[in-house]
């Protein structure tokens, strides 16, 4: 046994955040034993504000991982050093191009989808646009839009991933379809994405790691 096996594992969440979730699902996938400190993102202004969590993360974002004395934030750079560490189910093809299309997929997600639907970018909107923005087109907008360009590279044939094994690309996708679905975008014209979420989310790891499963679970 490894000395990074005995570390615990502790990982700072809010049940309906994507970002969360995401590094949820690569804990399971991995088989790693985790424990859950719920972070709520909405209640008495959102906990991720106060001193004591600022010094954890001073970006004041969940998720944050800590693996013993290591503190690690942004969700692909935890999913990546998971990956790295625990080598066990890889979440990354073997080959250098094959990873490269895997990560071009995820950061689709991470870098131009999910920051646009960002809890803090849609309170800042709205507070400086008032009554005259419509928070929820605006996220399905930009939902639409990434979906599309995914959905194409996914018929295109680039995702080099055993098909059988979900991986990286999985652990994005799975909650950025939640987000979609959460605010009731039509992924019918998505038949690929479909598919995929609809195989992951009978799959145990993805099970555990669902909103609704979390210990943190409850109407905002």
């Amino acid at each position: 046994m490894r000395h990074e096996d005995n570390v615990p594992l502790k990982l700072y969440s809010y049940w309906r955040s994507s970002a969360a979730y995401r590094v949820r699902i690569a804990l399971h996938l991995k088989g790693l034993d985790f424990e859950t400190i719920p972070v709520h993102l909405v209640r008495n202004g959102g906990e991720q504000h106060s001193d004591a969590y600022l010094a954890v993360n001073p970006q004041g974002l969940v998720p944050v991982l800590t693996h013993g004395q290591r503190v690690l934030t942004q969700s692909l750079s935890i999913c990546e050093y998971l990956d790295e560490v625990f080598q066990d189910c890889p979440l990354l093809p073997a080959d250098p191009a094959g990873r490269a299309q895997i990560r071009s997929l995820a950061l689709q997600i991470a870098c131009e989808i999910h920051p646009l639907n960002n809890l803090r970018v849609l309170t800042y909107l709205k507070k400086q646009c008032g009554d005259a923005v419509d928070a929820v087109s605006w996220m399905r907008h930009w939902m639409h839009a990434g979906f599309t360009a995914i959905e194409k590279q996914l018929h295109d044939g680039r995702r080099a991933h055993d098909d059988a094994r979900p991986g990286l690309f999985e652990c994005f996708l799975v909650p950025q379809a939640y987000n979609a679905e959460r605010y009731a975008m039509d992924l019918s014209i998505y038949p690929a994405i479909r598919e995929i979420v609809g195989r992951c989310r009978q799959q145990e790891a993805f099970i555990r790691a669902a909103p609704e499963n979390q210990p943190d679970a409850a109407p905002d």
